[in-house]
């Protein structure tokens, strides 16, 4: 019962994918931990450099032979205002004092070249690409699909996953608003785009024939089973794999995931300038009193990159971005490969019930 459209089309054991987080938490002992117990590891590359991702691809591929993927922020045109960045920078450099860090720092540059991503992809071969924040270009998917990279859009409406399907992906995740980390939606507004994983998924089975990947407030065997049952050949796990042994979240990072409950979280612009679902900290309440425009994804992301990193030397969480779904109480700390194994056996007891029953 757990062999699906997908599993075979990605030739894993187990419908069950890692969510490439970027910053550092999907290690390359995460990534092939998670492809060795069955499921698809993923890397989460958006904030990586080309060499940074190669060492990391073949880092992996020394500890699995299995398929894994690497997940990138598809590039956006952006628009925003220099008076906005001063604003904006003359804000945080309050936060800055109490971190006693440099105000105002010199930012080289936003984000890192999605074209050079792009080529370690192609030049190391990896099995599975996933994208999202958008569609990347005609040409590179057909790039990536021409060597036999799979290819896995996200979309956060109905709509978002007919493009993607439209646009040659091969599976698309779709991601509720239960959902940790950033919201994936491209076509709309993102407060627009709020709708569950119970309601989405089904409807977008409905409209596209490609597997779809159920995401959003899934941390185990039950989610598993439930979105097998709208029509989901797959799911995709964040928040489950925040606290595991393998990751590489901070240790507070970890501990708040650990101790806090379904309430705890919010989707805030505060950090990165686009929609993203975090524990509450003080940081995000100190920027509700902000009354100026945010600036835009990437630009905001680079301009609290200093004093994200400062808060995590100085053990400080209530300035770090603590990423986690709305599934948060049921977080542990156990190895991915004990993670994935009681999932898959969960899912199995529970469709064992379900058919007792039903007799």
């Amino acid at each position: 019962m757990l062999n699906t459209k997908f599993t075979k089309l990605t030739n894993i054991q187990y419908p069950i994918v890692q969510a490439g987080m970027a910053g550092g938490i999907t290690t390359p002992e995460l990534v092939a931990a998670v492809s060795n117990a069955g499921g698809l590891g993923t890397i989460g590359a958006g904030y990586m450099t080309a060499d940074q991702l190669r060492s990391a691809i073949r880092s992996v591929k020394q500890m699995t032979e299995h398929s894994f993927g690497v997940n990138l922020f598809a590039p956006q045109e952006i628009a925003f205002s220099e008076d906005d960045v001063q604003r904006m920078n003359e804000h945080l450099d309050h936060i800055r004092v109490q971190l006693g860090i440099e105000q105002s720092p010199l930012i080289k540059k936003y984000a890192e070249s999605f074209d050079d991503q792009i080529q370690v992809i192609l030049d190391e071969r990896v099995p599975v690409f996933s994208f999202t924040f958008g569609i990347p270009s005609s040409d590179v998917l057909k790039q990536l699909k021409h060597q036999g990279t799979i290819v896995i859009g996200k979309a956060t409406t109905v709509n978002e996953a007919i493009q993607l399907e439209a646009a040659g992906v091969d599976a698309i995740v779709v991601q509720g608003s239960e959902s940790g980390g950033h919201r994936g939606t491209f076509l709309t507004d993102a407060s627009d785009a709020l709708i569950g994983t119970m309601a989405l998924v089904p409807q977008v089975v409905d409209h596209v024939s490609v597997p779809v990947i159920a995401s959003g407030g899934i941390m185990d065997g039950r989610g598993l089973i439930a979105s097998l049952a709208l029509g989901a050949s797959a799911v995709q796990m964040g928040t489950a794999f925040v606290t595991c042994a393998e990751s590489g979240a901070h240790k507070l990072y970890k501990e708040s995931v650990l101790g806090n409950q379904e309430d705890a979280t919010e989707i805030t612009f505060a950090y990165s300038g686009k929609a993203a679902r975090g524990i509450r900290t003080k940081f995000t309440q100190a920027m509700k009193d902000y009354h100026g425009d945010v600036p835009p994804y990437p630009v905001q992301n680079a301009l609290t990159r200093d004093i994200r990193q400062a808060a995590a030397k100085q053990n400080n969480p209530e300035y770090m971005s603590l990423w986690a779904g709305q599934g948060l109480r049921l977080a542990t700390n156990r190895t991915a490969n004990t993670i994935i194994h009681e999932c898959v056996q969960q899912a199995l007891g529970v469709f064992g019930n379900i058919t007792l029953l039903d007799k």
